[in-house]
């Protein structure tokens, strides 16, 4: 498994007390027989067979004048290894595989269900595709038994479909054959509150229609059989392609709270809908703190936090730095960003929302001068050329840190522009980069992706 900030133990406390045996020449200590309660046998017992005990029976019989029984003797027996094992070692009583975090099972805060036809043929089937488009053998299975899916996000998937059989409309398979009902996505926070979004096709339907449909799926979920599923909020998008954003087609909350909440490194984050949000939380906490403890920020750092998402990293590194600077394509993530910022009080982060590529160049004009730590969090297919640019090109820029979800592909293109010698003819004219370490983090157990973070210096 990925290094994830705790190593694997050699052995446990419990077995390495078992090996050092039995006491042996507890008479060697003037103190033994008061069995001072500071002393576990596990002390006494390899204490007594070195130096070590005689310089220290040498300094108690020099510092004191008389010997009294200390107030505070109690019984010497295995609750004293227990008690340091709880203050050395608290997580001794756990199995290893309950000490790792990320969790293993059901750690994902977000999924998305997919529509189409079950093994059955029932085109009204909701979970994840088997199969390819080019071989037209696509086949919908039911998530139930992935270990990797909460379940809770199964519960609305399972209740989702049992409103789609009894509903009169078809499903939206596929976009030239018409139907309306389409994919599901489910959020929860680690307080087990629990957003839906349900996304449709309207086809040609008019607002009266497609009113009846929303009031349909929210009686449903609220009165209905649905409702066991103790739904937070329930948004409804209207969607014509594959993906659609909240500017697009905005999302139309039908019930319930419109954003999530989440308490990680000490800060209480917003998250909306269409917001980026790491899918595992806890690993989310490793992720970001070794982002913290590569990048080494400072009273004197500006940090540039580039595809921030909701803005955690930045936010989560705050207290530490002159001034955080954000910028995030999704308007969604920005206002949560800004909220989070205004909630938790921090005042020395700015938000932009736009194209890195628009966005960064005249940002980082005014700011040569300084001492510039700019982290990266691109989606899949990677930085846009003129970020790399931007970045290569800006002189301020002295550390880089790069998080990646799939090094290889774009990300390997991004990092070769990076570390090139100069080159007028792509525009990349400043010192290059070097790639000094990197870091994988397994935010995704079970399958065979992790987060690899690297770090570059100049």
């Amino acid at each position: 498994m990925a290094e994830i900030k705790r190593r694997v133990p050699m052995h446990s406390p419990r077995s390495f007390l078992s090996r050092l045996g039995p006491l042996s020449k507890p008479g060697l200590l003037p103190w033994c027989a008061t069995k001072h309660p500071g002393w576990s046998k596990l002390f006494l017992g390899s204490a007594c067979e070195g130096n070590f005990t005689n310089v220290k029976t040498k300094k108690w019989q020099r510092g004191q004048k008389s010997q009294k029984k200390p107030s505070y003797i109690g019984p010497l027996d295995g609750s004293w290894q227990e008690r340091l094992a709880d203050i050395v070692t608290p997580l001794w009583r756990l199995s290893y595989e309950e000490q790792l975090k990320p969790v293993i099972n059901g750690y994902r805060n977000k999924s998305t269900f997919s529509v189409n036809r079950g093994p059955d043929g029932n085109p009204k089937t909701v979970g994840y595709y088997l199969g390819t488009w080019r071989d037209r053998s696509i086949v919908c299975v039911r998530s139930n038994h992935l270990k990797n899916i909460p379940e809770k996000h199964n519960q609305v998937a399972q209740y989702y479909e049992v409103f789609l059989r009894q509903s009169p409309l078809e499903p939206c398979l596929l976009f030239h054959e018409g139907g309306y009902w389409r994919e599901l996505i489910v959020r929860t926070n680690s307080q087990g509150h629990t957003m839906a979004i349900i996304t449709f096709h309207p086809q040609e339907l008019k607002q009266e229609q497609l009113g009846v449909q929303k009031e349909a799926i929210k009686k449903f979920f609220t009165t209905g059989p649905g409702a066991v599923c103790d739904l937070t909020s329930l948004y409804f998008q209207e969607s014509t392609v594959t993906r659609c954003s909240h500017q697009q087609s905005p999302y139309q909350l039908l019930f319930g709270e419109p954003h999530l909440f989440e308490d990680l490194l000490g800060l209480k984050i917003r998250i909306s809908p269409d917001a980026f949000f790491q899918i595992n939380t806890a690993g989310a906490e490793v992720l970001y703190r070794t982002v913290g403890e590569l990048s080494r920020v400072n009273s004197n750092t500006i940090l540039l936090d580039i595809c921030c998402g909701t803005g955690v990293i930045g936010l989560s590194l705050a207290q530490y730095a002159s001034q955080i600077l954000g910028i995030e394509l999704v308007e969604q993530a920005v206002e949560d960003a800004r909220w989070t910022a205004a909630f938790n009080g921090i005042t020395n982060c700015e938000f932009h929302t736009g194209r890195a590529e628009k966005i960064l160049p005249q940002l980082l004009k005014s700011k040569e001068d300084g001492q510039v730590i700019a982290v990266v969090n691109p989606a899949r297919a990677g930085l846009h050329y003129q970020v790399v640019r931007a970045i290569r090109n800006c002189r301020a820029i002295h550390t880089l840190i790069f998080v990646s979800c799939k090094p290889h592909g774009e990300a390997t293109r991004n990092i070769i522009e990076l570390c090139c010698p100069p080159d007028s003819a792509k525009k990349l004219l400043g010192e290059p980069f070097v790639l000094r370490k990197a870091v994988p983090v397994d935010l995704f157990p079970h399958t065979p992706h992790c987060e690899l973070v690297l770090l570059f210096t100049r």
